[in-house]
C-alpha cells in the first residue's frame, strides 16, 4: 500500500502527534509499505518516508495555512491508497477535507482528543468559525480513527457515522537503562506541555500542602509552555513559597529517556487527554503514574502500576500523601508491572499491525476486524 500522513506539524516542540507519526510511519514502512508525510515543518527520524514539506503563508500564521501542501496532498490523493489525516483545527487539516475526497485514495482522519468537550471549551470562538469547513473533513472521511471508547463517544456526539477503528497510541519499549539514584532523594516526575488542561495549578496548590509531610521528595516539572502562562505558574509557585520545586525546561530524546527513568514517580493530573502519550512513556521507562481522571487510564489501577484520581487539589492531596509513601522496592515493583503492561498492548510493532490491516480493510483487501465499529 501507498500511504500518506498528513499532520500540521512534526517536531521537538509539537504536541503528543510527533511520537505517534514518527513510530507509525516507522512500522508501516517495515510492514513493506510506501510511506509518505506531508507537513509544513519536519523534525526527527524518517528514514524510508517521503516527507513534502509545504511552506506555510507568512501571514494568519496561526492557521498553519499552506497552499503548496495542499497541492501536494491533492496531487498525492491520485497515487496513494490512503491518506490519514492527523488532528484538526488547522487549515491544513481543513484542506484535507476538500482535495481528498472524489479521487483515488481513501481518507482517514484521527482527531487526537480535538473533539472533547474541554478541548472544544478552548478558543471556541476561533473554532465556531473553522467549525463549518472542519467538519466537512470528518464528514468525508472513509475511516475515523479513536484512541479511546472516550474519543469515540467525542465523535459521536457531532453525529459523524463513518466507521471507527478504535486502536490506542502506542509507545517504544525502551532497553532498561541505569536509574540514577540521588542519595537520600525522590523525584515526582511531572513532564508535558505547560498548559492550563494538565492540571498544574491544582499539582503545586496540593504539593505545598504534602511537602512538609515527605521531606525526601522533590517535584520536578519538565516542560514548556506559553511565556504568558509558564510565567503564571512560576509565578504562583514563587507565592505558595514552595521547596523542592524545580523547573528544568522541555526535554527531549535521550534526556527525556533519562528523566523518566530518573524518576520514581511521574505525575499528570490533566482535565482531559484522549490518550496521553507522556504516561505511556514513563510507563515503558518503569516509572508508575499517578493520572487524573480525565485521561483513559484506569487501567493504572487494575494493572497495579499506579493510581488514577480526580484531580481537584483535596483529591491530590490525598493521593500524593498515599503514594509517596511507598517504599522505593514497592514503586519499582509497580514500574515492572507498567512496563509489562506498555509491551503486551502498547507496543508499537503490534499497534502497527492494526492500522495496516485497518486500512487493508478500507481498500476491501481484509475482513473487518474487530477493532473497527460501525454503527
Amino acid at each position: 500500500m501507498k500511504i500518506m500522513n498528513v499532520v500540521p506539524d512534526i517536531g521537538e516542540e509539537a504536541n503528543g502527534v510527533t511520537p505517534v507519526i514518527q513510530a507509525l510511519s516507522k512500522w508501516l514502512v517495515k510492514l513493506g509499505n510506501d510511506v509518505g508525510l506531508g507537513t509544513i515543518k519536519a523534525a526527527g527520524d524518517f528514514q524510508e518516508v517521503d516527507v513534502q514539506i509545504g511552506k506555510k503563508w507568512p501571514i494568519f500564521s496561526r492557521f498553519e495555512i499552506s497552499t503548496e501542501l495542499a497541492g501536494k496532498v491533492s496531487r498525492a490523493s491520485h497515487d496513494y491508497d490512503i491518506v490519514h489525516c492527523h488532528s484538526l483545527w488547522s487549515m491544513i487539516n481543513v484542506a484535507c477535507g476538500y482535495v481528498v475526497p472524489g479521487k483515488r485514495a481513501k481518507l482517514v482522519t484521527s482527531p487526537h482528543g480535538t473533539l472533547s468537550k474541554h478541548a472544544m471549551r478552548r478558543t471556541s470562538f476561533l473554532k465556531s468559525i473553522l467549525w463549518p469547513f472542519q467538519r466537512r473533513l470528518l464528514e468525508k472521511s472513509d475511516l475515523l480513527h479513536a484512541t479511546s471508547e472516550e474519543e469515540i463517544a467525542d465523535i459521536r456526539r457531532f453525529g459523524f457515522r463513518a466507521p471507527i477503528a478504535l486502536i490506542p497510541n502506542g509507545t517504544n519499549i525502551p532497553a532498561v537503562l541505569a536509574k540514577r539514584r540521588s542519595e537520600g532523594s525522590r523525584t515526582l516526575l511531572f513532564l508535558s506541555r505547560i498548559h492550563p488542561t494538565k492540571g498544574l495549578e491544582q499539582l503545586l496548590e496540593a504539593w505545598q500542602k504534602v511537602s512538609d509531610r515527605h521531606p525526601d521528595w522533590c517535584l520536578v516539572i519538565a516542560g514548556v509552555g506559553t511565556d504568558e502562562y509558564e510565567g503564571q505558574i512560576k509565578l504562583l509557585a514563587t507565592k505558595l513559597k514552595l521547596e523542592r520545586t524545580v523547573f528544568c525546561g522541555p526535554l527531549y530524546g535521550e534526556a527525556k529517556a533519562q528523566a523518566y527513568i530518573d524518576a520514581d514517580l511521574f505525575i499528570l493530573p490533566t482535565y482531559t487527554e484522549n490518550f496521553g502519550m507522556v504516561v505511556a512513556e514513563a510507563l515503558a521507562h518503569g516509572c508508575p503514574a499517578i493520572v487524573g481522571t480525565g485521561a483513559p487510564w484506569a487501567g493504572l489501577v487494575d494493572h497495579d502500576c499506579g493510581w488514577w484520581e480526580d484531580n481537584d487539589v483535596a483529591s491530590l492531596v490525598k493521593v500524593l500523601d498515599l503514594a509517596l509513601i511507598s517504599s522505593p522496592d514497592r514503586l519499582e515493583k509497580m514500574g515492572k508491572n507498567g512496563r509489562s503492561w506498555m509491551n503486551q498492548d502498547y507496543n508499537w510493532e503490534k499497534l502497527s499491525g492494526k492500522f495496516d490491516i485497518s486500512y487493508r480493510w478500507l481498500l476491501g483487501k481484509a475482513d473487518r476486524p474487530e477493532w473497527i465499529k460501525e454503527l
